[in-house]
């Protein structure tokens, strides 16, 4: 931040956040509440954020728009010193951490796209052979159909 702005003009109320953001204000509160954005009360209690609280909620839109998990987010988001907003390096570093989960839910996707007609044409649904109701059921091969780990 410039030390030369005033603390009005280093900071943004939830009105001007969500204008900046594109994200409704109802969802920074929401974020507030989970831990992912803070601010500070006026006298009058009304919010007010730090100018870089606009690039931490690009970086949270950013995640959950690849599937990250509010919960992942946050956990990611307190790794960094100081609760800073992120940047480029720890976009990159933190992306690599996900790359798993997504590659995982790529596979999943192409699974379930490859599968859905077959699938819904056939109709079965069945628990103990749909391979998108039930995919990968080790423990059916196993055990047989239904709930075996509870």
């Amino acid at each position: 931040m410039n030390a030369h702005l005033s603390p009005a003009a280093r900071e943004a109320s939830i009105g001007e956040l969500s204008d900046r953001s594109g994200v409704p204000r109802s969802a920074l509160r929401f974020y507030e509440r989970q831990g992912l954005i803070s601010s500070r009360r006026t006298t009058g209690n009304q919010r007010r954020y730090s100018r870089d609280t606009l690039r931490r909620v690009a970086f949270i839109r950013a995640s959950q728009r690849v599937g990250i998990p509010l919960a992942a987010i946050r956990e990611a988001l307190a790794l960094l010193p100081e609760e800073r907003t992120p940047t480029r390096a720890d976009w990159a570093r933190l992306s690599e951490g996900w790359r798993d989960e997504l590659n995982d839910r790529i596979r999943h996707l192409e699974r379930l796209r490859d599968n859905l007609t077959e699938c819904v044409g056939c109709g079965c649904l069945s628990i103990d052979r749909c391979a998108l109701a039930n995919p990968e059921d080790r423990m059916g091969e196993r055990y047989g159909p239904g709930a075996r780990g509870l």
